[in-house]
């Protein structure tokens, strides 16, 4: 089959070395997520910076919301 330029890469193209990048980002990525959801969830709202809603929805966004949510969303005591 040939790609034209415009055609992205599927999983077969990919070397190795590429595979377990995405992998591991792909881990981190639903890690950072996971534990900043279990963070909102246990944390009460007056110790959140916003809404709690706001926030869970932040958080779904790729590797800058649970980051978001860990520096700006939670206040200290």
């Amino acid at each position: 089959m040939t790609r034209t330029k415009k055609q992205q890469k599927t999983w077969e193209d990919l070397t190795t070395g590429q595979r377990v990048g995405a992998v591991v980002a792909g881990a981190v990525q639903l890690s950072l997520a996971v534990a900043a959801w279990v963070d909102l969830a246990k944390r009460p709202a007056s110790q959140v910076n916003g809404p709690k809603g706001v926030w869970a929805a932040v958080i779904a966004v790729n590797f800058v919301g649970p980051i978001s949510y860990f520096v700006k969303g939670r206040r200290t005591s």
